[in-house]
């Protein structure tokens, strides 16, 4: 089979290795749709200190059944299924403190490797992880679940419902979905902030208000969005401290900030302390999904309250994966859908 591999870092090569074989618990699936996800594009520019080169891509993926291990019960071959690429452990602190979103070894064990024509899928993630994808719905978009599922825990953190106000601080697929869950949550107005054109048009088209911040300082323009108040919820998905900060000063008394983006590790952030204290300010952070998270994004795609078809703006067969990173990177794409055929 052919699969993709970044060499080194900015070097992809798309190589021919045997199919895998499933062990115990292990599902094989035939991919038939991949996305493309900042992580990768992190990984193809600057490399992972903890993935030696050479280094798999892709980890949102949909596809099909092709071989199953001893031992699994709940899937046969050729059955359509959608997964995310993560499973807690159940039994560390976190896990059984409904925390699995922090379990070590849920994002420490992640499936890398869906830029290819089949990927085998262990264990413990079949086991949590790997559910029949809905009737009709469409592999590329059932491959967005890892990312939905990643925003509905974000939004399960605040009070979307009671929002009046909502200002998403960036434009990418994340902030996409959050506007997508806004919509879901009640009549609140949701203001997208960006540089990108593409984007800011597909903000526009899910519903969303928009202002390019490509044209100069946005607080000003936010600021009078929200009749000078400030928004009931602001949601940072950039990933970078001043957007941070920002995101805490556009907040309205008693709103709530969800800083979603994570940003390089040693960094820090400012916060007036006066505002934090005296207008009540609850900041939170989110990080990845627990199992529940993933049912309900599961349940979102399969009865189409969420669209995802406007994020998927471009495909790209597997020997062009590296202009469908190329695209990423660039912003001209949001996601690219890698399809092996």
């Amino acid at each position: 089979m052919r699969v993709v591999e970044v060499v080194r870092p900015g070097e992809l090569a798309v190589r021919e290795v045997p199919v895998p074989v499933p062990g115990p618990g292990e599902v094989v699936v035939r991919v038939e749709a991949a996305l493309t996800c900042g992580t990768d594009v992190k990984l193809y520019q600057r490399g992972h200190p903890k993935i030696p080169f050479p280094a798999p891509l892709g980890h949102e993926f949909a596809g099909v059944v092709a071989a199953v291990g001893a031992g699994v019960a709940s899937f046969r071959e050729g059955d359509a299924v959608a997964g995310v690429p993560t499973a807690p452990c159940g039994r560390c602190r976190a896990c059984v403190r409904g925390r699995e979103n922090l379990c070590p070894e849920a994002a420490g064990r992640i499936v890398l490797g869906a830029f290819a024509e089949y990927v085998r899928v262990p264990a413990h993630v079949v086991a949590a992880s790997l559910f029949p994808r809905p009737a009709g719905l469409a592999p590329a978009v059932a491959a967005a679940l890892e990312p939905l599922a990643c925003v509905v825990h974000g939004a399960g953190r605040v009070a979307l419902e009671r929002a009046e106000r909502v200002v998403v601080l960036g434009d990418g697929p994340i902030a996409l979905l959050f506007v997508e869950l806004v919509r879901l949550s009640g009549p609140a107005r949701v203001l997208v902030v960006g540089k990108h054109a593409r984007r800011l048009a597909a903000a526009r088209a899910l519903g969303a208000e928009v202002v390019d911040a490509g044209a100069g300082p946005p607080e000003a323009q936010v600021r009078e969005w929200t009749g000078g108040v400030g928004a009931d919820v602001v949601v940072e998905a950039v990933g970078r401290p001043e957007v941070w900060e920002s995101a805490v000063a556009l907040a309205a008394p008693g709103g709530e900030v969800l800083l979603f983006g994570g940003c390089a590790a040693g960094t820090q952030a400012c916060f007036d302390t006066y505002r934090l204290h005296y207008d009540e300010l609850e900041v939170k952070g989110a990080f990845h999904y627990g199992r529940a998270d993933v049912r309900r994004a599961l349940a979102l795609l399969g009865a189409r309250r969420v669209r995802v078809e406007p994020l998927l703006t471009h495909r790209r067969p597997l020997a062009r994966a590296e202009e469908a990173l190329a695209l990423a990177a660039s912003r001209e794409a949001i996601k690219v859908v890698l399809e092996p055929a």
